[in-house]
């Protein structure tokens, strides 16, 4: 036979790999649903349950505060043509609200926090609520099914697919709520408090048992002023609180004013760290999805709060 003649089976070879240089590489299969998300929070919740059946453009980047985001010409474009956009909503996008309202009467829109129980929810004034949901794993577990529906009327066939990535991601979400609830516990309980730039970590506190307190409102739009901040360094001398935390997508000017007033007072308080609030951290930072980021920010409130790094 020829490939029995080692010098044909060489040649035999050699022409087998000439063809392969050729012929073009199989190709992967294009993704069955492209998804604009408007915040890499809401956009690693779409990833984690589409996986590569979807392809997803996050309009806002990391660092970026929701709260007072304005969208560009180009990004109207990107929405206009999605096939889905999938919000956060409960208002954390407060800017891009009349865009999404009438985007919504040309593409459909999925506000996933707009579909949890409001008796889950933190109400902030009439009908509004806090929309940091993210903050309690267990609560942005709830979301989970409103990425799988919309996604599957997008991409039908895709319906098994959706269902048990979605059940994983709850899974890990629920396992990853318990072991953030330990962790926490190992702080003394007087130590247990969080003073931030803003008040993002209310539903974090609640689910976690820890006593949270925001300089700003839940929206970086609301402004502190001098009452607010001597109020603040008031309880942080009264009560020995030994470290206060800035976030990556807020300024550090008040917790900076915190720090000075507090040794004006004669007590030194620490930067405990820097915490993901409104954005999940950039490439290469180790806190690129929302376990990640819910992972280190409670190492960093830890080692902020025990002195213990």
């Amino acid at each position: 036979m020829f490939f029995e003649n080692p010098k044909f089976r060489a040649l035999g070879v050699a022409a087998l790999a000439a063809v392969a240089v050729v012929l073009p590489a199989a190709r992967a299969e294009p993704p069955a649903a492209t998804v604009v998300a408007t915040t890499t929070v809401v956009a690693d919740l779409v990833r984690q349950v589409g996986g590569d059946r979807v392809a997803v453009d996050c309009l806002m980047g990391a660092g970026i505060d929701p709260h007072s985001y304005r969208a560009t010409p180009r990004d109207a474009d990107r929405l206009a043509r999605a096939k889905l956009v999938v919000a956060s909503g409960l208002h954390l996008e407060g800017k891009l609200a009349e865009l999404l309202s009438r985007l919504a009467r040309r593409v459909p829109v999925t506000a996933v926090a707009d579909t949890l129980p409001r008796d889950k929810l933190l109400p902030v004034a009439d009908n509004l609520y806090d929309p940091h949901v993210w903050f309690d794993a267990r609560l942005w577990s709830l979301c989970v099914p409103a990425v799988v529906d919309a996604l599957t009327k997008l991409d039908p066939d895709g319906r098994a697919h959706y269902q048990a990535r979605a059940a994983e991601f709850i899974a890990r979400l629920e396992a990853l709520d318990d072991r953030l609830r330990d962790r926490l516990a190992t702080i003394p309980k007087q130590r247990r408090v969080l003073v931030t730039a803003h008040d993002a970590f209310r539903y974090f506190g609640r689910a976690y048992d820890v006593e949270v307190v925001g300089v700003q409102g839940t929206s970086t739009e609301s402004e502190a002023g001098l009452a607010d901040i001597n109020r603040l360094v008031e309880m942080i001398v009264s009560r020995g609180i030994p470290a206060v935390f800035v976030e990556t997508s807020v300024s550090e000017r008040n917790v900076a004013a915190l720090r000075e007033g507090a040794q004006a007072r004669g007590h030194a308080v620490a930067m405990g760290g820097q915490l993901y609030s409104d954005a999940l951290g950039g490439p290469g930072s180790g806190a690129e999805t929302l376990e990640e980021v819910l992972t280190a920010n409670v190492e960093t409130i830890h080692a902020g709060l025990t002195g213990k790094r």
